[in-house]
């Protein structure tokens, strides 16, 4: 055996295992159990010689701990053949084989260990100098720390833990590292540890990973062994390690087949209880799973069988402002076309509760789900009738004006949704509604183009609203405009039809023609678009077609 005359460890070990060896053939007890463990020896001893090949190995901690962890079970190895080569001063059968299988498991252990560490290449890494950069120290580190944790005491892997938590909460990069270094694989397993503590710092890790967008397939590549590990977490792990989980399955639960996973072991009913009655954090971090797992039909029949509809308003009346926005975007994702549900929700208070979050809210990008539950209610029209009477129209009006384009173009959609009547259409005409939605109209997204030009061709069906467009000249050009074939995405008969609500008046028709509307309307009209022809035949009998030849 190679002996690096620096380090003693090399050179005791290979003794003491030559004195185990020399001393089974002269045992007579308990021969199977030696000549196991005379094999494992012979496999420890050929490790030995590959760590003490690398240049490290006799300098990296890691490496010094493993041959000190070596040592220390050779000697105990050595006691033990000399105690039953000599039955005189043996401890009796009971004790020796209890002795012996205690031995067996250690070496075990240590094959394992050795295995992890030579395949680890740790023992490649030499001291990393001032002048390296930071991502190659970062990787030595996360590489020597992916090791510790495989290998060693409990002790020792829940220290290595912490240094890892602190490696990655200091930046996403270095999460980015440690994840291309394996730390995944190896935190999922060590999720099955007897360890509590270790466990949870591990869901802890593996939390933080799940919010780096870079690195989340790694996690999501694990599959179903880690969604059990993390469900299992849910139903009986402490507050902290919930909430850890919660995070984790919120990357996880954006898959189809994740979630079908999740709402066929249980998973729904759990974290419906985790609103109920869990930690402030854990009970926002259940809620943003459930508004994932919302989103797809076939787990929705799991909402309704566990009264989630109840729970989730509730959370709306406890829960932190995340909570409740999490909560208000499930409700979204769950009531879809299905008008039972809104009246539920009516009926449980669920109106009142929406006015308490939408005064309340910190921020404008939080009231978007709070603008898109409401759309979403207002188009069950006794339900929009309701609305309108609770003030909901003076909460509407500002947001179409924010900075928030996903709020706008929410906003613009409830107008849609509440503009059902001819009363409604009125009284939102006269609180101002159409000129911030003609500001929509010229936009940067087609959403937003849509879903004003979709809310003005409802509000523009009273006369009164007509007359206000009128006065705003850039809202017949910017109608004008979205009929250009080339805006993809936009569906064209909403500006048709708003257009087609003004083409009476004389001045519209020739702000009409100027902008080109002509030409746009010819296109439509193959493209067989709803109303195309009948704008254009309506533009043709003014006799303005010199203008449209300009055009």
């Amino acid at each position: 055996m190679k002996v690096p005359p620096e380090n003693s460890h090399f050179l005791l070990s290979n003794n003491l295992i030559s004195s185990v060896l020399d001393d089974i053939p002269l045992i007579n007890d308990f021969k199977g159990k030696w000549s196991s463990m005379a094999a494992k020896l012979s496999d420890l001893r050929a490790q030995l010689i590959d760590v003490s090949e690398f240049p490290n190995s006799s300098s990296n901690p890691l490496s010094l701990d493993f041959l000190h962890s070596v040592v220390e079970t050779l000697t105990q190895a050595a006691s033990l053949s000399h105690k039953c080569r000599n039955p005189g001063v043996s401890d009796g059968k009971l004790k020796t084989q209890s002795d012996i299988l205690s031995v067996l498991t250690k070496l075990d252990c240590l094959l394992k260990d050795g295995d992890v560490l030579i395949k680890s290449e740790i023992l490649h890494d030499g001291v990393i100098s001032s002048s390296s950069s930071r991502r190659e120290a970062v990787r030595a580190e996360s590489r020597n720390l992916i090791t510790r944790l495989q290998i060693g005491s409990i002790e020792s892997r829940v220290l290595a833990i912490d240094s890892l938590l602190q490696l990655l909460n200091e930046d996403d990069k270095n999460v980015t590292i440690a994840a291309a270094q394996g730390a995944v694989p190896v935190l999922v397993r060590l999720l099955d540890s007897s360890s509590l503590e270790l466990k949870e710092k591990a869901v802890a890790a593996i939390s933080i990973v799940s919010t780096v967008d870079g690195v989340k397939n790694v996690m999501i590549a694990e599959g179903i062994v880690l969604l059990n590990h993390l469900l299992r977490i849910l139903d009986s792990g402490s507050g902290f390690a919930k909430e850890k989980s919660c995070l984790a399955l919120q990357s996880l639960s954006i898959s189809k087949q994740n979630a079908r996973s999740i709402g066929s072991r249980g998973g729904i009913s759990s974290l419906l209880e985790i609103c109920e009655a869990g930690t402030p954090g854990s009970q926002a971090s259940a809620a943003a799973v459930l508004r994932n797992l919302a989103s797809f039909n076939e787990i929705k029949e799991n909402f309704i069988e566990e009264n989630g509809v109840i729970v989730l308003l509730g959370l709306l009346t406890s829960g932190t402002p995340l909570a409740q926005e999490n909560a208000i975007g499930c409700l979204c994702n769950l009531v879809g076309d299905d008008d039972n549900l809104k009246l539920l929700i009516v009926k449980e208070g669920g109106i009142e509760f929406l006015k308490i979050f939408w005064d309340s809210v910190p921020s404008v990008r939080s009231l978007e789900v709070a603008v898109e539950l409401l759309s979403l209610l207002a188009s069950c029209s006794p339900i929009a009738e309701t609305l309108i009477s609770e003030g909901f129209l003076d909460r509407l009006l500002p947001v179409l004006s924010c900075g928030v384009l996903g709020a706008r173009i929410a906003a613009a959609r409830a107008v849609y949704e509440l503009s059902f009547c001819a009363k409604a259409r009125k009284e939102m005409g006269e609180s101002g509604f159409i000129t911030p939605l003609i500001n929509m109209l010229d936009g940067k997204s087609v959403d937003e183009k849509t879903a004003a030009a979709k809310a003005l061709s409802s509000l523009l069906q009273y006369n009164g609203n007509r007359r206000i467009f009128q006065k705003e000249e850039r809202g017949i050009v910017s109608a004008v405009h979205l009929l250009d074939p080339s805006i993809l995405n936009l569906d064209k008969k909403y500006p048709v039809s708003l257009l087609a609500s003004v083409v009476i008046s004389s001045k519209c028709r020739k702000l009409m023609a100027a902008a080109g509307a002509a030409s746009y309307l010819q296109k439509l009209v193959e493209m067989n678009v709803e109303g195309s022809k009948k704008l254009l035949v309506s533009l043709s009998r003014a006799k303005i077609w010199g203008v449209f030849a300009r055009s």
